[in-house]
């Protein structure tokens, strides 16, 4: 049932000054430290660079993230892709 309520998940985000980002629709976040937060959100993976990145929020159950920082840029990544790459798939990647 869990998954099922993260496919209704709508994915969107909110800059405000390039210092503060609110994003929904996240599935997993790989990775998060001062430059760099990477996290999969339901159009796939997205990276956030910058600099003195905080997390400020996060909600698991609700797929919402707040970020505060110097934010530079917003990539998405594969679409494929909505999760982590087993441990298998990040060698063959």
């Amino acid at each position: 049932m869990q998954e099922q309520n993260k496919k209704n998940i709508s994915h969107n985000i909110i800059l405000e000054s390039r210092s503060k980002l609110s994003i929904s629709g996240i599935t997993d976040v790989d990775h998060f430290d001062e430059s760099t937060v990477r996290l999969y959100t339901q159009m796939g993976e997205m990276t956030i660079s910058g600099k003195d990145l905080h997390v400020n929020d996060l909600s698991v159950q609700s797929g919402e993230m707040n970020i505060e920082g110097d934010i530079w840029s917003i990539t998405y990544g594969d679409k494929d892709r909505t999760s982590p790459l087993s441990l298998l798939g990040k060698l063959f990647r």
